[in-house]
C-alpha cells in the first residue's frame, strides 16, 4: 500500500487549529474532505506538527496511505482546485516505504513575527503580533539562549495528562529585519503544546525590560507553569520547515 506525502502552506485564521474535531472548522477535516472528494473513499492523514487555532504553516507536511496507486500532479491539482487559496498543496509525491510525517521527521521549525513599531500595518494583522511597544532585541536573544538544549519544558507548556514535555531545542535567535519585524526562529526535534508562544511571551518580557534574561534558566528548572509569563498571541506563529533524512 503506498505512502503519499503532501507537503501544505496555508491561513490558520480561519480554523481551530490542525486536528479534526467534530462540530468545528479544522485544517486536517478540510484537506481529509477533500482527498475523500478526490479519491472518492475517506483517508486518515498523519502530520508533522499540530498548529493550533490561528497558527499558521509555510512548510506543513502530512502523509496518508492508500491501496491504490494515484497520480501525484493529479492529486495536487485536485487538492488546490477545492481547498485553495486557504490551504495549498505546495507539493504531492509518493513516499519512501515506512514514511510517516509525524514520525520520520527529524526536525521542526518555526517562525514568529512581531511588530514593535508604534502604529499597526493592517496589511499584516494575521501574521505578525503589533505588541504596540519597542523591544530590544539583544534581551530577547539573550532569553532565547536558554531554551538551546535538552530542558524539560513544563513551565512553558500546557499540560497535557500523560505527555512529556522533555524536548531537544536546536537553535533559537530572534533577528530585525530591514521592515522593522523583530522575528523569532526556533528549530527542535519537536515542540510541545503551546512551547513556542510561551517562548515568545518570555522573550518579549526580557525586550520590554520586565525581565532579566538571566532568570529564564531558573523559570524553566522551576517546571512551574505559573513562573512563565503566559502565551503571545497565535496569529504571529508559522510553522516554517519539517525536515527529514
Amino acid at each position: 500500500m503506498p505512502t503519499y506525502r503532501i507537503d501544505l502552506a496555508y491561513d490558520g485564521s480561519g480554523f481551530r487549529g490542525w486536528a479534526a474535531n467534530a462540530g468545528v472548522r479544522t485544517v486536517q477535516g478540510r484537506v481529509e474532505e477533500a482527498l475523500a472528494v478526490v479519491l472518492r473513499h475517506p483517508v486518515e492523514t498523519v502530520v508533522a506538527g499540530r498548529t493550533d487555532a490561528g497558527v499558521h504553516a509555510h512548510g506543513q507536511v502530512a502523509s496518508f496511505v492508500t491501496a491504490e496507486p494515484l497520480d501525484p500532479e493529479r492529486l495536487q491539482r485536485s487538492l488546490n482546485r477545492l481547498l485553495a487559496p486557504e490551504v495549498v498543496a505546495r507539493a504531492v509525491a509518493e513516499a519512501p516505504e515506512g514514511f510517516d510525517a509525524r514520525r520520520t521527521a527529524r526536525a521542526r521549525t518555526y517562525r514568529y513575527c512581531l511588530d514593535d513599531g508604534p502604529v499597526p500595518d493592517p496589511t499584516r494583522r494575521w501574521t505578525v503580533w503589533h505588541c504596540g511597544f519597542p523591544v530590544d532585541e539583544g534581551a530577547m536573544n539573550r532569553a532565547a539562549a536558554a531554551f538551546v538544549g535538552e530542558h524539560d519544558f513544563a513551565s512553558l507548556c500546557r499540560a497535557v495528562e500523560g505527555a512529556a514535555t522533555v524536548r531537544r531545542v536546536l537553535a533559537a535567535s530572534w533577528r530585525r529585519e530591514p521592515g522593522g519585524l523583530v522575528v523569532l526562529e526556533v528549530r527542535a526535534t519537536a515542540f510541545c503544546h503551546q512551547m513556542v508562544r510561551s517562548m515568545v511571551a518570555l522573550c518579549v518580557e526580557a525586550g520590554r525590560g520586565r525581565l532579566d534574561p538571566a532568570a529564564v534558566p531558573g523559570i524553566l528548572e522551576s517546571r512551574d507553569r505559573g513562573a512563565a509569563r503566559g502565551v503571545a498571541p497565535p496569529h504571529g506563529l508559522t510553522l516554517w520547515e519539517v525536515e527529514y533524512p
